[in-house]
């Protein structure tokens, strides 16, 4: 096969592709609702039963880093006209959904939004949603709503934070359960709703639209190779370590210096 050939085939590989993308793929939706504030407008208002709520602001893969350079990649991130942040996930794996990382999304949403010497009163409410492809709380409901309260009362705590799980397996003719439809078609002329099937038509058939789609994939090939090599990479230093321990020469520090892995994976290794 000429190199032609080869590069006609993995083009035709990538058209594929995007024919078998669909809004419940984390990449895609991105895409979709970069700066597009109509479709994600549609979404909360929607998921959060606010049929006047206006976003003024959408980004999409945002990076918050904390204090100790621990990192997290936001999906999608809008803002509405009276300030409220809210952040929205995609998730098909059920383990990419657990409690703690609702959790830990919203404190490093909080720990972003208030400048020095703000005052506390001025922080926005916040949502965190997870629109998840399965029912991973399993309580058979299509929405879950998740806030603080106080256990002695049973009162709401109101302190304006709220954790969401969107059950995506959800299928019936309300205005949720057809969105949730929308995001598992393929097909744009399958969908329901007029301004989602635009933007998804964009990209699957327009010339402009399926060559950004052409370069994500390309970029999600190089994050793959990328993500490769560092596990080979982790691997290595790994059979580095195990090495030394079985010498008995050498104390978990300077391991831990050399192979660059850290003391609870180098416990790890010594104990299996």
């Amino acid at each position: 096969m000429t190199a032609a050939e080869m590069i006609d085939r993995k083009h035709q590989e990538d058209l594929q592709r995007i024919k078998g993308f669909r809004l419940m793929d984390d990449d895609f939706l991105t895409k979709c609702f970069e700066g597009d504030t109509a479709c994600i407008q549609l979404v909360l208002r929607i998921i959060l039963d606010m049929p006047d709520l206006q976003v003024i602001d959408v980004r999409t893969q945002v990076f918050v880093e904390n204090l100790l350079n621990r990192s997290v990649r936001l999906d999608v991130l809008a803002t509405d006209s009276i300030g409220r942040k809210i952040n929205v996930e995609i998730q098909r794996s059920d383990k990419g959904a657990g409690k703690k990382r609702a959790r830990y999304n919203s404190s490093m949403m909080d720990a972003n939004l208030l400048r020095k010497g703000t005052d506390f009163k001025e922080l926005p409410e916040t949502f965190v949603i997870f629109i998840t492809e399965h029912d991973v709380l399993g309580r058979g409901r299509p929405l879950y709503h998740i806030g603080r309260y106080i256990f002695d009362t049973n009162e709401s705590f109101d302190d304006g934070s709220h954790i969401l799980y969107v059950n995506g397996a959800y299928r019936d003719a309300t205005p949720l359960g057809k969105l949730m439809h929308d995001f598992s078609c393929t097909n744009p002329n399958d969908m329901y709703y007029d301004v989602l099937a635009e933007r998804v038509r964009f990209f699957k058939e327009s010339k402009e639209g399926v060559s950004i789609m052409c370069k994500v994939i390309e970029d999600m090939r190089k994050e793959e190779r990328e993500a490769g090599i560092r596990e080979g990479m982790k691997q290595g230093m790994m059979t580095t370590a195990r090495r030394m321990l079985e010498t008995g020469k050498y104390a978990l520090e300077e391991i831990a210096d050399i192979s660059g892995l850290s003391f609870d994976e180098l416990k790890t290794i010594q104990n299996n």
